[in-house]
């Protein structure tokens, strides 16, 4: 038992001497991991500073340079402004100088007008004293004299004027009438020279009338095109005998609406894209015109001028369809006759080619045709069809016989025509053509249904003086060339316009 005691005591010291050894063994680990981080955290902590003081070193750096680059500006400016101030102080003295040398040539015209009057006081007295009569006396002949001759022009503006009562007095009749039967009276012109666009609100209105209707004036003025706002909500209507300006005056206005910035410069930006979009549909339309009557051969400028003619009227009816017409009445009748159809085709086709131009350069749309088809190299036998369509010329070959059938087929359906509305834009392309048969005349519009004549002048060719003159001469011819009823306004615009560019 004893020697069991002994073991066990001597068990209990080593197992507490050997925790304990354990123990400080475990507490010297602790302590040099602890010293470890210790040294790891300085080193870190070093390591930061360093970083730290390094990034604020670049901070400075960088700082002086930005002051640098700050004074260095300044000064850059400073001087140009002191240069500026230098060259206005210069501008000043020149400016006084200029003051000064004007105030003496004032005071030298002053000294030069006070001797012309004298001058002409005593021109004066002499020529009254060599004639017999006062200033006044020959004034008072003077104006008897042009009187006299202008005694047939005073006569006829006391009967125009005259006239006017009476019309103001039938126009007031009609509208009584018109009111009752709105749904009745509506006119065959209106209907062909006039095109509705709907706008996207009432405001809209004001927009395109502009501040004092200078939207609107200069709308009307650069497209040639009426533009008619009344009481009716959300539209505008387009007036104008020419179905081509009056197309691109519809497509620019719906541009103008869209885009929302309604001024004279987008007026004039947006009236050249719809001209340029207009001439692209009226290629396209000779184009498809040519292939749907079946001819694939004819030169450009031919498909062109035909694509033209989708915005020209005769009588009424539409001259590309009627074209398109008369070709296929052509080869149909040359088929069931066993005649050269294809000839027969093209001549219909290209019969009234002619009046694509008439409104440009004046003539018989048919001399006009047989030219423009000689120029452009189209076959003999297609021109001596087609020119006989008026009976003017012999009957050269069989197909010309059809030609003239197949148009008289297309003009004589019932409706296809209106010969009031013929006269009456015949009488519209009559005025412009004498406002441009003066010298100096850019543009010409007849407007308000043929009661106005708007006429633009070039201003370096006709000074402000010489339009009164050009618009007297033109009312002048306009009276003697033409039969209409009422009368009718010429106004003569001249404007100038400085353009320049800043760089």
């Amino acid at each position: 038992m004893e020697v069991l005691a002994a073991g066990l005591l001597i068990g209990l010291i080593l197992g507490i001497f050997l925790r304990h050894f354990l123990s400080t063994r475990l507490k010297i680990k602790i302590e040099k991991e602890i010293s470890e981080e210790l040294e790891e955290a300085k080193r870190k902590k070093e390591e930061i500073l360093e970083e730290a003081r390094r990034t604020s070193l670049e901070i400075i750096e960088e700082a002086k340079k930005e002051r640098e680059r700050l004074l260095e500006d300044l000064e850059s400016k400073e001087n140009k402004l002191f240069q500026k101030e230098r060259i206005l102080d210069e501008r000043e003295a020149s400016l006084i100088d200029k003051e000064r040398i004007l105030n003496e040539k004032i005071k030298e015209l002053d000294n030069k007008e006070k001797i012309l009057n004298e001058k002409k006081e005593e021109l004066e007295s002499i020529l009254s004293s060599l004639t017999g009569i006062t200033k006044e006396e020959a004034l008072n002949l003077l104006l008897n004299q042009v009187e006299k001759e202008n005694e047939e022009t005073i006569f006829r503006l006391l009967t125009k004027l005259k006239l006017r009562a009476k019309d103001i007095i039938e126009e007031e009749a009609r509208r009584i009438l018109a009111e009752n039967i709105p749904r009745y009276a509506k006119s065959v012109v209106s209907e062909i020279t006039t095109t509705t666009v709907r706008l996207p609100s009432e405001e809209m209105k004001g927009r395109i009338i502009g501040k004092e209707g200078r939207n609107i004036k200069h709308f009307e003025n650069i497209s040639g095109v009426e533009i008619i706002i009344d009481e009716t909500p959300d539209i505008v209507v387009l007036s104008s005998f020419d179905p081509v300006r009056r197309e691109i005056a519809r497509m620019a206005l719906e541009k103008l609406i869209k885009d929302g910035r309604i001024n004279p410069a987008t007026i004039e930006e947006k009236l050249e894209e719809a001209k340029r979009e207009v001439e692209k549909e009226i290629a396209e339309a000779g184009k498809l015109a040519s292939y749907e009557v079946g001819i694939f051969d004819l030169p450009e400028e031919i498909m062109l001028l035909m694509g033209r003619l989708k915005y020209r009227y005769s009588y009424g009816q539409n001259i590309l369809k009627h074209s398109i017409e008369v070709a296929t009445f052509s080869r149909m009748i040359a088929e069931e006759l066993g005649l050269d159809s294809q000839t027969a085709k093209k001549a219909g086709f290209l019969h009234d080619i002619g009046k694509a131009v008439t409104h440009e350069i004046g003539g018989d749309h048919l001399e006009i045709g047989i030219r423009i088809l000689e120029k452009c190299g189209i076959e003999e036998k297609v021109i001596l069809a087609m020119r006989s369509h008026h009976e003017t010329y012999p009957f050269a070959i069989p197909e010309a016989y059809i030609v003239l059938a197949a148009d008289i087929i297309s003009g004589s359906r019932l409706g296809a025509r209106r010969e009031t509305t013929e006269i009456y834009l015949q009488r519209l392309q009559e005025l412009e053509r004498i406002a441009f048969s003066f010298n100096g005349v850019e543009r010409a519009f007849a407007i308000h249904g043929g009661r106005e004549l708007r006429v633009f002048v070039t201003a370096e060719k006709v000074s402000d003086l010489e339009m009164y003159k050009l618009a007297k001469e033109i009312a002048q011819k306009i009276e003697k060339e033409m039969t209409y009823p009422g009368e009718i306004k010429v106004v003569v615009i001249r404007e100038n316009r400085a353009v320049e560019y800043a760089r």
